[in-house]
């Protein structure tokens, strides 16, 4: 297998591939019979109704899939006619998004069973100790393989408010996600019954807050399925996670002439600290491509592999495009050279079930306010022994077993990487927040998901001028466009007069977009509380907007 050429230090290198229409900026060209497309473009169209047509032809493409999140993705069914009219909503046949719940390269998540933390927490808190005492599974109630997303919608009290005196249709999921009742009234109750310091006092207040956030922490592990609760770390973010590694283990493990891959997906959060290791270290950043549709080309990616690799980092889902991207094969591929891997799930959390062990991922981050919990709170998720040989990045209380003027003796994982006072209610709001996702299923939400995936794209595209920005075939709930001739924040702002909340600019992705000659791109993105209905009225907004009626 070839290896990558050096580079200078600090030197950013992409794999080198002919540079496609789309990066020599041109317009992005229309789908055609087994071609991949970066875009789909309708210069026009007829009127677009403000409701939804009968949903007939979308129960019928689906009605034969038993399992609908592995059906192929065919673009070339919502093309033009020949004669250059669009099609009816009954001549489209609705593409299938594949959902990768089941994909042959991830494994089911396997039923909990590891132990958890004890229901009393010790005097002097020892983080080995957290997994003396077995604590039950959450029971989750068996999937029906029903789905009222209108009655979901009803556990959310902000979803009920109007913008600009319109209901409000809330499609800025990608960006932030709203709250439950269930989770809302956890926070609540946490500052009335258990608000206190953790894990040192004696009290009883100490005992109830010590109880709920270790309690949380076991819920964290059980919902990605990592083998232990030493595995969990709390942290403000996917981006403080990103930033702890990079910090702390980047910095004792990477070298000078050491190379970091990432993805042409990345969040910023997930590029920025990586080149300030490199700069620090001397490494050297690699970048693997994307091919028109938006998704890793893994042949390039492998040819970027070698010796040299340290580290690499990659996105589960991109926040700007939906692309789901083969992170197990990439894993498997990046272990195959002794490299360690990060990867970034704040936009998979939410859409997919993530089970850590199948993946196989060295390191996982996520945030919980992208998974209807609050702000401030997340999970950097890795082997306990991988974390006890990582230093820590800050100090202070909690993290400590014995301090003196000469030295410091720190806790095991994961108390070493938590200094100072955590964010405890938050994190209580967290475990609250994976709990109520359970109960709801997160295979009835990717279901559901999948539809609204399938029906908004099939919608959009009767937008004139309107094209969509990554059609890579697994997709999760990203619906990412421009239309000719209108600026994306102006679109935004004019759909925020009419109470839909989208999201415009460059996503704090701006390496993907650039790749399809773009600086911003209109994002409307999905939640389980999302509605046909709320597609409809985010199309005839748009309508309006360009003039077509």
């Amino acid at each position: 297998m070839a290896t990558a050429d050096p580079l200078s230090p600090g030197e950013l290198a992409l794999v080198s591939h002919a540079p496609s229409d789309l990066e020599r900026g041109a317009s992005p060209p229309s789908a055609s019979p087994g071609a991949g497309m970066a875009a789909t473009r309708v210069s026009s169209g007829p009127s677009v109704p403000d409701v939804h047509p009968a949903s007939a032809h979308l129960a019928a493409a689906n009605s034969g899939l038993h399992n609908p999140f592995v059906a192929p993705l065919d673009f070339t069914a919502v093309t033009a006619s020949p004669n250059g009219a669009l099609p009816g909503a009954h001549d489209l046949v609705a593409p299938s998004f594949s959902v990768p719940l089941l994909r042959d390269d991830v494994a089911a998540a396997p039923a909990a069973s590891a132990p958890a933390a004890p229901a009393t927490p010790a005097p002097a808190f020892d983080a080995v100790a957290l997994d003396a005492a077995p604590v039950p599974a959450l029971e989750v109630p068996a999937s029906s393989g029903s789905f009222d997303a209108h009655a979901l919608k009803r556990e959310f009290p902000i979803l009920s408010e109007r913008v600009h005196g319109k209901p409000l249709v809330w499609l800025d999921n990608a960006a932030t996600t709203q709250k439950p009742r269930a989770v809302i009234e956890r926070v609540k109750s946490f500052y009335e019954r258990e608000n206190s310091n953790i894990h040192r006092a004696a009290h009883t207040l100490a005992a109830r807050a010590t109880d709920a956030y270790e309690s949380a922490r076991e819920t964290v592990r059980r919902f990605v399925n990592a083998s232990s609760v030493r595995d969990v770390v709390f942290v403000r973010g996917a981006t403080e996670g990103i930033n702890l590694v990079a910090q702390a283990w980047g910095r004792r493990n990477v070298k000078a002439g050491d190379e970091i891959v990432l993805t042409h997906l990345e969040h910023h959060a997930n590029i920025v600290p990586w080149q300030m290791l490199c700069k620090e270290t001397g490494a050297l950043l690699r970048v693997a491509p994307v091919d028109d549709t938006g998704q890793v080309i893994l042949d390039d990616y492998e040819r970027l592999l070698s010796e040299r690799t340290k580290l690499v980092a990659l996105s589960q889902v991109s926040n700007a495009l939906g692309t789901v991207t083969p992170a197990a094969r990439m894993i498997e591929m990046a272990h195959r050279h002794g490299a360690r891997v990060l990867l970034d799930g704040a936009q998979s959390v939410s859409h997919l079930r993530v089970d850590v062990q199948a993946l196989g991922c060295d390191f996982f981050v996520f945030s919980g306010h992208k998974v209807f919990a609050p702000t401030g709170i997340g999970a950097l998720v890795a082997p306990a022994a991988l974390l006890d040989d990582t230093p820590p990045w800050q100090g202070g209380g909690n993290m400590i077993q014995d301090v003196t003027f000469e030295r410091t003796v720190y806790q095991p994982a994961p108390a070493r990487f938590e200094a100072g006072t955590g964010n405890i209610a938050d994190a209580v709001g967290l475990g609250a927040a994976l709990d109520w996702l359970s109960r709801v299923g997160l295979e009835n939400v990717a279901r559901h998901e999948h539809e609204l995936l399938v029906y908004g794209t099939e919608r959009l595209l009767t937008v004139p001028g309107l094209r969509i920005i990554g059609t890579a075939p697994e997709k999760a709930g990203v619906l990412s466009f421009v239309i000719d001739g209108h600026d994306t924040q102006t679109v935004a702002k004019a759909l925020d007069q009419e109470g839909i909340a989208v999201r415009g600019g460059h996503h704090c992705a701006q390496p993907i977009l650039r790749r399809f000659g773009l600086e911003s791109s209109v994002r409307a993105s999905l939640a389980p509380y999302n509605t046909l209905e709320d597609l409809d009225a985010l199309v005839a907004a748009l309508c309006r907007i360009v003039g077509a009626r």
